[in-house]
């Protein structure tokens, strides 16, 4: 496992692990600076508190990493995801048809609706005889 840690490519997780912390420490100290001047509010209050734990999760995911290389070297895991065993595929379920309760929105359209008459509804009535109008107009 000291290979695995000191070969370059874990180095260089190593000091941009340690970059990314010292860094996120660094804007929280700054953020808490900030909070205490005459300037500050609750949101670099905010922003102290939520620096370190971006630190923490660069931590983890470093730790994380790290554990999982050290797994696939003992063989604990395959070298590729892909190349694990496949898990069997579920059955597809199929649904049953919905039942339509009412006329869909949807469906088969009227190709010609019949004109609303003046005695159901004047004021439909007087719009579609003026729509009626601006359509022989617009045809002429």
């Amino acid at each position: 496992m000291r290979q695995l840690v000191l070969s370059p490519r874990w180095i260089m997780w190593h000091l941009l692990t340690i970059g990314a912390m010292v860094t996120c420490g660094l804007l929280a100290a700054w953020q808490w600076h900030r909070a205490g001047s005459s300037m500050g509010s609750a949101l670099n209050v905010g922003y102290g508190l939520q620096w370190p734990v971006f630190a923490l999760f660069f931590g983890y995911m470093w730790w994380r990493m790290l554990s999982m290389e050290i797994r696939r070297i003992r063989g604990e895991l395959p070298e590729h995801p892909w190349d694990a065993d496949p898990e069997p595929e579920p059955e597809p379920v199929v649904a049953a048809p919905a039942v339509a309760t009412g006329p869909s929105p949807f469906g088969p359209r009227p190709v010609r609706a019949r004109p609303v008459q003046a005695d159901e509804d004047p004021e439909m009535a007087a719009y579609n005889r003026m729509l009626a109008e601006l359509a022989a107009r617009d045809n002429d």
